[in-house]
């Protein structure tokens, strides 16, 4: 691979173009592994970027996409239809909350939450209330990089940049009773006193359910949602669950919906939809929206991509006959008793762990350049960022390579004291 080409002309995501950072050429990629161009293997602590819960190139995905591609790489979605796209929908039915009716297939993950809060807009102009067309977020959140779904995600974060470009939306104060804690009612009095004062401008509340991740990497009360729930239900606002990052298995249950019980009216899907193999995302939507929202106007080019549509399925069938719980069960309890060694560092604000995630907060991260060479030391793949230092391993990751993730979590941190 040509590095200086790379480097002169690839912009790289979250980089400078001039000045980037620096990056590790990979050959190819195999079970938990990622395998650099001199066949150093490097075991994958996020799961590229949290979508490769079974691990790399798994057989069942692989072979569906082959055989697709053999016989309909893709062809559009309008006016036209066909068995990939039939079969993903039957799956999803049978996984998802039954009120789930009606499945729209997009992209990407943040395109999934465009379409989302597109439905909860339509939906409500159905209804005779045409100055709703705000969304209520929580702060710390993260939707996507697209622009709606920054005008979703934390006001304060990565997004903050363009600010001037983003459609004004509004928010409550985060969370603050931990996933595990003791719940108290006043936590939910932001957003109570939002959807109360806002009500007549509010067409939907859009939120990371039990886990925000990217901005926050916050692990909250159940019960918020079931607050939340409520809530929405007295003002008929739609209530929109973002389970890309969080949904199938991840947090321990299926969803993480599932830890509180309830289901939001549209909740959108993506990362493991298709084990990390190739891009869809999905918004699916109770049949109340669907019947409100009327004729949809939205319709990208891949939308039910045929190959992405076959991987899906593919990995559904995976994820429904892999002993997912027990594993992810197993890769808690192993996390929580690892990282529980660095909560006394003089770095380290928090430690934190639900199902098949670990999160050391600190004070400060590694440059890019000692991570990198880290990385390369330790033979794991980690990506830290902001002020987290974390895991998000595939779910086949085994107990020997689960402890050398923990242990290059504990160089990071060792590192970024002497930065």
């Amino acid at each position: 691979m040509r590095l200086d080409t790379d480097r002169r002309h690839i912009w790289h995501p979250y980089a400078s173009a001039v000045t980037p950072p620096p990056v590790i050429p990979a050959d190819r990629t195999s079970g938990n592994c990622v395998y650099t161009e001199d066949g150093r293997p490097l075991v994958d602590g996020i799961s590229s970027w949290w979508c490769a819960s079974f691990g790399h190139r798994p057989e069942p995905v692989v072979r569906a996409i082959h055989k697709q591609a053999e016989r309909m790489p893709h062809v559009m979605f309008a006016g036209i239809t066909h068995g990939p796209a039939a079969a993903l929908a039957d799956r999803l039915k049978k996984l998802l909350p039954e009120e789930m009716e009606h499945f729209f297939y997009a992209d990407s993950g943040s395109i999934a939450v465009e379409c989302a809060l597109k439905m909860a807009i339509q939906y409500q102009r159905s209804c005779g209330r045409p100055r709703r067309t705000k969304t209520a977020a929580l702060r710390g959140g993260y939707h996507g990089d697209t622009v709606g779904a920054m005008s979703v995600s934390d006001p304060g974060g990565m997004h903050a940049v363009f600010g001037g470009l983003l459609p004004e939306q509004y928010f409550a104060d985060r969370p603050k009773c931990p996933f595990g804690g003791a719940w108290k009612d006043e936590d939910f009095s932001s957003m109570a006193q939002l959807l109360e004062t806002r009500q007549e401008e509010i067409a939907s509340v859009i939120v990371e359910p039990v886990f925000q991740a990217a901005n926050a990497m916050w692990f909250y009360h159940p019960e918020y949602l079931r607050k939340l729930r409520a809530a929405c239900d007295r003002y008929d606002i739609v209530l929109i669950f973002d389970e890309i990052a969080t949904g199938f298995g991840r947090t321990g249950k299926p969803f993480a919906l599932n830890h509180a019980g309830v289901a939001p009216d549209i909740m959108c899907i993506g990362k493991a939809l298709t084990a990390g193999c190739i891009s869809l995302g999905c918004t699916a939507a109770k049949q109340k929206i669907a019947s409100g929202a009327g004729v949809f106007l939205h319709g990208p080019t891949f939308m039910a991509n045929p190959l992405a549509c076959a991987a899906a399925s593919a990995a559904l069938d995976l994820f429904c006959s892999f002993d997912w719980c027990g594993q992810v069960s197993a890769i808690e309890k192993q996390l929580k008793r690892e990282l529980e060694s660095f909560r006394n560092h003089p770095l380290v604000r928090d430690v934190r762990v639900l199902g098949a995630a670990g999160v050391l907060e600190t004070e400060k991260i590694p440059p890019p350049e000692t991570v990198r060479r880290i990385v390369l030391k330790t033979g794991v793949w980690l990506r830290p960022f902001a002020r987290f230092v974390y895991t998000m391993p595939p779910f086949t990751v085994t107990p020997e390579e689960l402890t050398r993730i923990t242990n290059a979590m504990g160089e990071l941190l060792s590192a970024a004291g002497k930065a």
